[in-house]
């Protein structure tokens, strides 16, 4: 079932928790698994790396091997990475790192030890919290609510097609393409045609689950020359499936739903501050007044971009 929501505040603020609560409130359409996709003020140069690892035993050792492989890419360390402090085997690690020579060859490099300490986003402004539990549970555990951006993403995962593990919840980043993340209710029913036909061109995929897909899926057609809207539009034509998704990138997200525009999407826009959500009780945890002007965007646009500073939302 799953539920997703974008928020987009007009200046820097507390998004990480009116996503939590927007999440919270669709905790019941998938307990399995809560994520967050935290856009914050920009940085000139550098990275924040935000990753998982499997083995707590080994986190020593583990970022060792990641700091090695960064090196040998022309990249460091900023400052000393962090970690959560719970008693899970796995962890989840936070890393400033100066720019790598190339992107995406050193995600290549590092993706090599991915079944030890995966990386969860890449970005100037963007981080990518997620695990297993309810939007308190991750919340509490992450410190989400005290994170400072523009604007994010968030979603509840009822698990369908792939495992139960913190990686493979949402949001998903669009490696190797910096801070782009994605979130989607629904199903792509050709995912494996198109995985195969990426992987054909040297992206890489870390789980099976089909969201995954999008978030690279929209970043290659960028790559080759599209702009989001157009992006957007060709994803509605040649994506199978039911689906909304939000995908978010610097300054801006854009959503779109399939041709018959099955799955829900409800958002109030008061002059560019934005929050929208699978369901409309979960918006009004953000906008509690009697009097807002809640948007169904079921039809009869199927796609948009929300810009953060916009005061329209484009349709």
């Amino acid at each position: 079932m799953c539920g997703i929501a974008g928020r987009i505040l007009n200046a820097p603020g507390k998004v990480g928790r009116d996503l939590v609560e927007l999440m919270h409130a669709q905790e019941h359409r998938g307990a399995d698994s809560t994520g967050f996709a935290i856009y914050g003020v920009p940085r000139d140069s550098g990275y924040v790396v935000r990753a998982m690892g499997f083995d707590r035993a080994t986190l020593g050792k583990d970022l060792e091997n990641f700091h090695a492989i960064l090196r040998e890419h022309g990249g460091d360390f900023v400052d000393d990475p962090t970690w959560d402090d719970s008693r899970d085997k796995h962890y989840s690690v936070r890393m400033t790192i100066t720019d790598p020579a190339d992107l995406a060859r050193w995600t290549q490099a590092a993706d090599e030890i991915c079944d030890r300490l995966e990386m969860q986003s890449v970005g100037r402004s963007l981080e990518i919290i997620k695990d297993t539990g309810g939007a308190y549970a991750v919340a509490d555990k992450h410190g989400v609510r005290d994170m400072i951006g523009t604007h994010g993403l968030g979603h509840a995962r009822l698990a369908t097609e792939s495992d139960v593990r913190p990686n493979a919840s949402h949001p998903f980043w669009a490696r190797p393409f910096a801070d782009v993340a994605i979130v989607h209710n629904g199903q792509i029913t050709d995912y494996y045609s198109w995985r195969d036909r990426l992987q054909r061109k040297g992206y890489r995929f870390l789980t099976y689950n089909d969201s995954e897909l999008i978030a690279v899926w929209v970043s290659d057609r960028m790559k080759q020359g599209l702009d989001l809207e157009a992006a957007l539009t060709r994803s509605i034509k040649e994506i199978d499936g039911v689906f909304t998704y939000m995908i978010g990138m610097p300054g801006r997200i854009g959503w779109a739903k399939d041709r018959f525009a099955m799955k829900p999407l409800v958002v109030v826009n008061q002059n560019g501050d934005i929050a929208a959500a699978t369901e409309e009780q979960a918006v009004r945890r953000v906008f509690d007044q009697d009097d807002i002007d809640i948007i169904n965007y079921d039809g009869p646009s199927l796609h948009g971009i929300w810009g953060v500073g916009n005061r329209e939302a484009a349709a």
